[in-house]
């Protein structure tokens, strides 16, 4: 990713498979991985995660959801705990290293894969931008 091009925003979205399920089901585990991502992608936390279990009425989607505000924007995340599987996304107005969010997510999760995409939100020229 060019660092000096204009865009508006980075968002990072990650696919993890294979995390064992003690990982994915500690709420203490799931904020203290949230608070070291924010720290080490260099952000502003903005208030404390918001972090819900749902869908235990399926097997395939039961698990927590998390929401932490950053001052840039926000990351998200869904554990489905039954599957092993974790879904990640990481926006920010305010450019991160991808490779150290991902670090992190191992680190956290311990995935047998991970699958990365990485978009680059509002590359607009100038003129185009100001004509909407």
């Amino acid at each position: 990713m060019n660092q000096d091009a204009p865009i508006w925003g980075q968002h990072l979205v990650l696919d993890l498979a294979g995390c064992p399920r003690d990982r994915l089901t500690n709420a203490d585990h799931l904020r203290e991985w949230v608070r070291d991502l924010v720290d080490a992608i260099k952000m502003k936390a903005y208030g404390e995660p918001q972090l819900e279990h749902f869908a235990t009425h399926s097997f395939d989607a039961a698990g927590f959801t998390l929401l932490q505000l950053i001052e840039t924007s926000n990351i998200c995340a869904h554990f489905a705990e039954n599957l092993g599987q974790v879904y990640i996304d990481i926006f920010s107005c305010k450019r991160f290293d991808n490779e150290v969010a991902v670090q992190v997510c191992r680190k956290y999760f311990a995935p047998t894969s991970v699958e990365m995409h990485v978009l680059e939100r509002g590359r607009f020229s100038p003129a185009l931008a100001r004509a909407v």
